[in-house]
């Protein structure tokens, strides 16, 4: 699913109607208010407009809305994805040094891709919610990023 619908960070949500079209594309929402302390995001709106959208009180974006909020794969992405999947491969094979290779350059080609950079720590024996990876979004945030960026009403 990340790879289809370019998930960079969890949680995403992505509205598909019943003809199979997206009609909102990659968001962050939660469920509820449990991170709403750490993340500044608020859960009542998303859920109100997805509740609403799906009662047919509502709309998702319109095509061309959709089309332009898509966040579609780079050239970096699509090789960051194929450097992530040949480090999973190396290291199911047991080359684990040729693996965090793979990693390591999925990561710098995709820094905002925390599918991938997050996602690659417990293959390398790392806690994905350990110290590397608050450095790594502490890195992130210092350079001006937002690690939970929700697309805007």
């Amino acid at each position: 699913m990340p790879d289809l619908y370019n998930w960079v960070n969890v949680p995403t949500v992505v509205w598909i109607d019943e003809a199979g079209q997206i009609v909102r594309p990659n968001d962050v929402a939660f469920g509820n208010n449990a991170w709403k302390h750490v993340t500044g995001i608020d859960a009542a709106p998303h859920a109100e407009a997805l509740r609403a959208w799906v009662k047919g009180e509502g709309s998702g974006f319109t095509e061309e809305k959709t089309r332009e909020r898509q966040l579609l794969p780079s050239a970096d992405d699509q090789q960051a994805r194929a450097h992530f999947g040949l480090g999973w491969w190396l290291h199911n094979q047991g080359n684990d040094e040729a693996a965090e290779r793979q990693f390591v350059r999925a990561g710098e080609l995709a820094p905002h891709d925390f599918m991938i950079r997050r996602g690659s720590l417990p293959i390398r024996g790392l806690s994905s919610a350990g110290p590397e990876f608050f450095a790594m979004t502490k890195a992130w945030a210092e350079a001006g990023n937002k690690y939970y960026d929700p697309q805007p009403d």
